[in-house]
């Protein structure tokens, strides 16, 4: 008797333990054994780092320092600081304040390049330049993006130009302007400008947030030559610095700064693809 009542104690306390383990358990969820989806991949490219790594010949990720990432050189902050970027810290601009930099050698020895940037600004009342590789014997840069003002100019669209000077150790040579074109909402709003240059058709184009805004063909302008090409400014025009990055001229009561924040600056020594504009533009919007 004593053995069947020990048997029959132990299946109920078995029955017990597995009713109560049971119990505790969550039932099977599919989902929660899945694989994580990977995040999309824009022209076979999953990060911006991915894009022609050989040539990136510049970038400043202004993530909380003004260092050029590729040739090391540190940058001077006049007045900036550092707030919430397109990815990560972006350089904060204001009233009378810019970042002042050194071109490496290998910029100044470019010949076929691209050049990408990121912004996000009110509207602007005055001139108002992005980002200039700095000509010191001439009234303009040897390369300059700004917006403009003009009656294109509203609350929902821009004025953009781009200008470039072909001999950086020279007063004389030959300028090529593209602009302005009118862009659709770019105050308040990160907006990508990409600019290509091919030496060889002498031939500049301008991307406007991953697409096409606009080429010329300089004739005379190459070969491009920016080997005296010895500083950059970012968040105003070369002649607003003080002192005046140029010797020509100073400060013009039409021009502006940017008070807003300029962003993921690259600068490639080659031209890149249409394919490879899309990508970065999309993957740098993705903070990728």
């Amino acid at each position: 008797m004593k053995t069947i009542k020990n048997m029959f104690i132990a299946g109920v306390t078995a029955i017990a333990i597995v009713f109560t383990v049971s119990s505790c358990q969550k039932g099977f969820d599919a989902k929660t054994y899945a694989p994580a989806k990977p995040l999309p991949s824009y022209g076979g490219f999953s990060s911006s780092k991915d894009i022609e790594p050989g040539n990136l010949v510049a970038y400043w990720p202004f993530n909380s320092d003004l260092t050029d990432s590729i040739a090391k050189t540190v940058g001077v902050a006049t007045g900036t600081s550092f707030s919430a970027g397109v990815a990560g810290k972006g350089l904060q601009g204001a009233d009378k304040s810019y970042a002042i930099s050194n071109t490496s050698a290998a910029i100044q020895g470019l010949h076929n390049f691209t050049i990408s940037l990121w912004a996000k600004m009110p509207q602007n009342t005055n001139a108002l330049g992005l980002m200039s590789i700095a000509n010191n014997l001439t009234f303009w840069g040897n390369f300059d993006v700004f917006f403009d003002t003009g009656d294109d100019l509203t609350a929902t669209s821009g004025i953009l130009k781009v200008h470039m000077w072909n001999k950086s150790a020279s007063a004389t040579g030959t300028d090529a302007w593209l602009g302005g074109f009118k862009v659709d909402k770019p105050w308040g709003n990160w907006i990508n400008i990409l600019v290509t240059y091919d030496d060889a058709a002498s031939k500049v184009t301008v991307y406007y947030n991953g697409g096409a805004a606009g080429n010329t063909v300089a004739n005379g302008f190459a070969p491009l030559d920016w080997s005296a090409a010895k500083q950059m400014v970012f968040g105003t025009m070369q002649f607003q610095t003080t002192p005046s990055l140029t010797t020509n001229t100073g400060a013009q009561d039409w021009a502006g700064f940017l008070t807003g924040t300029l962003d993921q600056v690259r600068i490639y020594n080659k031209i890149l693809t249409t394919t490879e504009i899309s990508a970065l533009y999309n993957l740098e919007k993705a903070g990728r």
